[in-house]
Parts: C-alpha cells; structure tokens; sequence
C-alpha cells in the first residue's frame, strides 16, 4: 500500500464516521481546516482534546471511529494506543478513584476525542486527529497524499503494572531498553557526553506546543490544559509540579542543560560503533513503527544509512531500570523524547516530531504556493 492509497481509505473512513453522526455531534467533530489555530492545538493531558468524545458516541459509532484510528497506526501502535486508552482504569485505581480534575470523573475512557478538519470528499487539504489522555495522533492529506503525521504521542500512566505471577506490563517498555543499552554500552567519554546532568525534567521539553524551538524548556503542568484549571485544581497543579520538581532533584542548571537548542546537545551519532548504532536503529525503528507501513518508511528514510550520524542522543537521569530518567534524540527533520520522571520514575511519554512536517506544514505551505485549491 502506498501513502495515496491510505490518503484514499482513510478519507473513505472518515466521511463513513461523519455520515453516521446526528447534527450536534457533527458539529463537534467536524471544523474547517482554515482553523488553524485549533487543528494545531494538541495536548497529552486529560483536558478537553477538542472533539466528539469517545463516550458520547453509540457502539456503531464508535466502531467506526477506530476504524478511523487503526488506520493512521500500524497493528501494533493501534494496540497500544487502545491499551492506553483503558489504562485509565488501571489509573483511576491506583488513585483511589478519587482524581476527578473538576470533571464526573478525571480518569475516564470514554474521554477520547476524534475531530475532521475540513472535508475529506472535496480534494481539498484535510486533516483528522484522536486525542486524549496520554495519545495524540493526527494525520495530514494535501493533494491526496498523507504529508504530514507528527507530532505523535504516546503515554502512560503507571508505565507498568503488574499482571499474573511476577509479570510486569509495560505498554512503552520498548521505547525504554534499546536507549538505556545504548548509553551503558558506551566507553567512559563518549557516556560523559551523552548524559549531560543526574537530574532529569518532569516532562517533555517540547511539551505540547504547536512547533517547537530554539530555546525551549518544559511548560509547567499548570499550564498545559485548555484554558485555566479551576480551584482546587489549578493549586493542585502546581503542587504536583513541585513535588516531581523536587523528587527529581530539579535545579536551574539541569534545566539548562537540558534545553533545547537549534545545534543538539549530546552525544553526536556521526562515528559511534556498530554496536551503538544498532541500538539506536532499534529505538527509532520501534518509534517509527508506530505508523503504518507506508509512512513508517518515510520516517525511516530520515535517518537511514549514514543521515543517521547528523543527530545526536542526549540522556538526564538515573540509568538503573525503573528509576528517573529523560532522553531525546534530535536531527534535521526528527525529535523524538520519552520521559518517565513522574511517579518516582513510572509514568511515561514519548513523541516523534519533524520540526518542518508537523501538521503537515511544509507541503501545505508548498501546495499553497502553487495556487491550487485555495483554502
């Protein structure tokens, strides 16, 4: 299959979910793709994603909204992304079933949102997204082709629990060991390179901004909702960030050395041996799988053969297993970070980003240019 022939069934897909909507939920689940400021919004937290929720969808519905989904994920990303989903569960217990964020219930499966910008029948640029607490997916057609596909996020809180016997799941455990084994394999002064402090940050660097850049720092958790949380949760916020600030021994100087910058920090890639290679083949591979076939290919291209040495790997953190840690690999047209520093080192989120594609932007930009259907 070819990213046209997805662009063709996910549109099928889409317009097959939007028929089967009454009037007030397609008003929620359809807006127009000029709402740029809307279909660049994306968020990890469990707020307000911006959609039809899950929950107030019929079974027939919601059927097809995952058809919808599974077909902007590989097999093994959709599964995940589902397993999340009911991971609420888990964590509604872990909690006592007592965080409600202001809402009937905070951790709640049915709050997962699907949204269609524009209309996927007229040939002109369209989008859709799924998000919801700990996922994040959207995808991008221009011209009939799937152009952009980031940022894609993954979460999951508690990063493992425990099933029968000595059992561990871990829904994001392969995003963990290949670059943890990458940094212990290396010799003394190429690890002092990579790990650049002891102490990593609380979330993701990029957060959930609409591009990143030169500069950044984490966004405080307070500050990553729709809108102003309301008493006691806005207080509530802030003493979670706090609390994971100190447990991890955050200071000025290991955000600093932890900022994100247009030159990437860390160790470069270019030179390192076979061995290391692999291991962070194995890690980019496990993100990009993600993706169905066919766009998991054109993010593999970006680091393919010897593009691979134009990134760099930076860890923060403890590298004993189920311990604090954050890392980030940076390049020309790739950001991928995972931290798992809340819980005492077992609540995790990763992304992949293209600091030119995400939300499709330079296609867009280039099919604009051209004059074609204007939008």
């Amino acid at each position: 299959m070819t990213t046209r022939e997805l662009a063709v069934r996910m549109a099928d897909a889409a317009q097959e979910f939007l028929g089967s909507l009454d009037a007030d939920q397609r008003a929620l689940a359809q807006w127009s793709f000029t709402q740029t400021t809307e279909r660049e919004t994306w968020f990890f937290t469990p707020t307000d994603h911006g959609g039809l929720p899950l929950g107030a969808m019929t079974p027939h519905q919601q059927k097809l909204a995952h058809k919808l989904l599974a077909l902007g994920l590989s097999e093994s990303g959709y599964n995940v992304s589902v397993l999340v989903m009911g991971w609420e569960n888990v964590l509604d217990r872990l909690e006592g079933h007592v965080r409600d964020w202001g809402r009937e219930r905070g951790r709640d499966p049915g709050l997962y949102y699907w949204r269609v910008f524009g209309d996927p029948g007229l040939g002109e640029p369209w989008s859709w997204r799924v998000g919801g607490h700990h996922v994040s997916v959207q995808h991008v057609i221009v011209d009939g082709d799937v152009v952009g596909s980031t940022p894609l996020f993954i979460g999951a809180d508690p990063a493992r629990a425990p099933l029968a016997g000595d059992t561990l799941l871990e829904p994001l455990g392969p995003l963990e060991a290949p670059a943890r084994d990458f940094v212990l394999s290396l010799g003394d002064a190429d690890r002092a390179r990579a790990v650049v402090t002891p102490h990593p940050p609380t979330d993701l660097v990029s957060a959930n901004r609409a591009a990143y850049g030169d500069g950044d720092l984490p966004i405080p958790l307070p500050e990553l909702w729709r809108g102003r949380l309301q008493e006691p949760w806005d207080t509530l916020a802030h003493e979670v960030q706090a609390a994971n600030d100190e447990a991890a021994g955050v200071t000025e100087e290991s955000l600093e050395a932890i900022r994100l910058t247009r030159a990437p920090r860390g160790l470069p890639l270019a030179g390192v041996g076979d061995e290391q290679e692999a291991f962070v083949r194995a890690l980019l591979d496990a993100y990009a799988g993600r993706l169905p076939g066919p766009l998991a290919e054109l993010e593999r291209a970006k680091y393919a053969g010897s593009l691979l040495g134009q990134h760099s790997f930076l860890w923060a953190g403890s590298l004993a297993p189920h311990e604090r840690f954050y890392y980030r690999v940076q390049g020309p047209s790739l950001l991928v970070e995972c931290d798992n520093t809340q819980r005492a080192g077992n609540h995790i989120h990763t992304v992949w980003r293209d600091p030119y594609r995400d939300f499709g932007r330079d296609p867009l930009d280039d099919h604009l240019r051209t004059g074609h259907a204007r939008i």
